[in-house]
């Protein structure tokens, strides 16, 4: 095993928050393996890039000799993380968290190391109190404590609703951390609240309390917002391959490095040498999103995905040619009295654009083409004849074939 000032070196690479990192350190000076844990609950079924972020980490911390506990939050997602929520989240069924929960495996374990991982579940745990016992939790905290919370206190003073069920979710988080003993527990940074209360709950209870490690949140391709879905600046973990290396190329020159330290599998001295690089212009960025992007590939499809996909894209891109494999759809060609069909209305049948407003959109920033050849501003209805089996292409990489 390293020097505990070489484990630090790797382990504090992309941290936000190491609270306290005197007390890590002796954790790691005793030579023995800790256990590092994660909880997720499974509120949607697919991962991106934003949501790897600390399982990276959690790999580090394998590839360093620990272990992680992997803990699906099947029993603390019925009752709703309120972390950066200015309302109540709805509540899940438990259908719908085994169905997600099934997903967040499948795609934690492209990342973490099987052999180092122990995957739990806290329904086991917290579904089985007895109300003696969720009464002896509830007694450690006070409702001053929980008001602490930023979300909380925020909804308090504009006189948001908080129902009282949401102030079991980080008493529940706490209680994870007690069972499964942790020695570091990871989260984002909006999760420190609930790590911290881990660390006193495990005080009160006469543990050694856990280490709170919080790693920032991943903006998206467009370099500003985090990356979510409803941004649509996601890399989804499951995305085809094609996909995903365009996706990566897009982020701007400035996210490089911070997507090298926070999303690829490269070790820290290189993410290090690469950061000096860009400081003092001698990198060249074009390259270094080529092979950020390959590196993404391969992790989450396997060696020689990131290889193909940068052909895909030269192809696309550097050639101007059309992918082979285009999607077929049928989209029925409803003509007006006119005589022309709605083309924004076709558009968004085919997939290609959320709804016909987004596609007249698209159409007026020249982002529409129709068998190579790009569809004027204001060019909405169209002779349906050029549509029949046509090739449609919206932005860069989306495609479809009429069929």
């Amino acid at each position: 095993m390293l020097s505990v000032d070489e484990q630090m070196r790797i382990i504090t690479s992309g941290a936000a928050n190491i609270i306290p990192e005197a007390e890590l350190r002796k954790k790691l000076a005793k030579g023995e393996p800790l256990n590092i844990k994660l909880g997720v609950d499974p509120t949607s079924p697919d991962l991106h890039l934003g949501h790897a972020v600390p399982l990276r980490k959690m790999r580090q911390f394998q590839d360093l000799g620990h272990h992680v506990t992997l803990i699906i939050g099947n029993g603390t997602a019925l009752i709703g993380d309120p972390s950066g929520k200015n309302s109540t989240r709805p509540q899940l069924t438990s259908d719908q968290v085994e169905a997600n929960a099934q997903t967040y495996v499948s795609q934690a374990s492209k990342i973490l190391d099987p052999d180092k991982t122990s995957i739990v579940h806290n329904a086991d745990w917290i579904l089985t109190l007895d109300l003696k016992e969720l009464l002896g939790l509830l007694s450690k905290f006070t409702v001053a404590r929980i008001l602490e919370r930023d979300d909380f206190e925020k909804r308090y003073k504009s006189q948001t609703p908080i129902a009282l069920h949401e102030f079991l979710y980080p008493v529940m988080q706490a209680y994870d951390s007690v069972m499964v003993k942790a020695d570091v527990e990871m989260g984002g940074n909006d999760q420190l609240f609930n790590l911290l209360a881990g660390r006193e709950l495990m005080e009160k209870m006469g543990m050694e309390p856990q280490v709170a490690l919080t790693m920032p949140l991943l903006e998206g391709t467009d370099g500003t917002r985090k990356m979510s879905k409803s941004y649509g600046n996601y890399v989804g973990l499951t995305d085809e391959p094609a996909d995903m290396f365009g996706k990566v190329m897009s982020i701007p020159d400035t996210m490089i490095g911070r997507y090298y330290r926070l999303a690829s599998t490269l070790p820290v001295e290189q993410v290090d040498a690469i950061d000096s690089a860009l400081a003092d212009g001698s990198a060249d960025p074009y390259r270094l999103k080529r092979d950020l992007a390959s590196n993404i590939c391969d992790l989450y499809h396997g060696e020689g995905a990131g290889e193909t996909a940068e052909a895909a894209f030269d192809a696309l891109f550097k050639e101007h040619e059309v992918p082979d494999d285009i999607p077929e759809v049928h989209v029925d060609l409803d003509v007006s009295d006119d005589g022309t069909v709605y083309l924004a209305g076709v558009l968004a049948a085919a997939g290609l654009a959320k709804s016909a407003g987004e596609a007249r959109r698209l159409i007026d920033g020249g982002g529409i083409k129709v068998n190579g050849e790009k569809v004027a501003p204001k060019s909405y209805n169209v002779d349906p004849a050029s549509l029949d089996g046509a090739t449609l292409q919206a932005g860069k990489r989306k495609f479809a074939k009429l069929v």
